[in-house]
């Protein structure tokens, strides 16, 4: 009788941990957005370099309670799913943000203003998956385009799945632009790979949430120790779905 495969990759909730990691390795950390932990003197730095901070629980999944805060003439505008606050002040701004960070512990992230796919914003979810050898490989690359008015993109919160090479080129990019970026994603997840390893045994997956900026620019956003890939099962086309979760049976994975 064959042994029942149980799932065993590693994973780490704490975004700031992982954060930390990443910013240690010359060959990743600039790729990283300015992330610290939430605090009035951090928001106040944050605030004063960047015209959009993301709030982020540091446990979070599934881009749910994610704020994106806007400088304003007249002071900070708040972001929470589609409802907007206006802040005159940033001691205001705090005191309803430390409301949320007494419950759980959060993070402040440079904004990165997506790029746009015929007009949606959209980030790019790296699926890298370890072979039975022990070598990391970038095994399917696919985006997540949002609703436009909505602070995140994931499908949770109503956006919608894409393949890359279509949503490139949809976002204005030639074709070997985009071939360039995919080749450049591949290499990056690869790399991510590497530096999880070197801190920690037992990863056989991660999926890298990233974004391209207006200009083209590559920035990781986060990355999942227990990605989603089963959106990917609704796409008419199949394909990417069956290989990722084919390299997922392997270390036990069902969906």
């Amino acid at each position: 009788m064959k042994k029942k495969m149980h799932y065993t990759s590693t994973t780490i909730k704490s975004k700031w941990t992982k954060t930390k990691w990443l910013d240690k390795s010359p060959e990743v950390q600039d790729y990283l957005p300015k992330t610290m932990p939430f605090s009035r003197s951090n928001l106040s730095s944050m605030l004063s370099q960047y015209s959009t901070v993301f709030f982020k629980p540091e446990n979070g999944t599934g881009g749910y309670n994610i704020i994106r805060i806007k400088k304003r003439d007249n002071g900070y505008q708040y972001q929470h799913n589609s409802a907007k606050k206006q802040f005159t002040t940033l001691d205001n701004l705090y005191n309803e943000l430390k409301k949320r960070n007494n419950r759980e512990p959060y993070l402040l992230q440079q904004g990165i203003q997506l790029k746009k796919t015929s007009g949606k914003p959209f980030d790019i979810r790296v699926m890298v998956q370890k072979s039975s050898s022990g070598s990391w490989k970038s095994s399917g690359i696919f985006t997540k385009i949002g609703t436009p008015g909505k602070v995140a993109t994931n499908y949770q919160q109503g956006g919608s799945i894409g393949f890359i090479r279509p949503t490139l080129l949809n976002a204005g990019f030639s074709n070997t632009t985009a071939e360039e970026i995919e080749a450049e994603l591949k290499k990056l997840g690869k790399s991510v790979g590497k530096v999880f390893d070197s801190h920690k045994n037992g990863f056989h997956e991660l999926g890298l949430d990233v974004a391209l900026d207006k200009n083209g620019g590559i920035w990781i956003l986060e990355v999942n120790t227990r990605p989603q890939f089963y959106p990917l099962k609704n796409m008419k086309d199949k394909s990417l779905y069956q290989h990722i979760l084919t390299n997922a049976k392997k270390y036990g994975r069902k969906r």
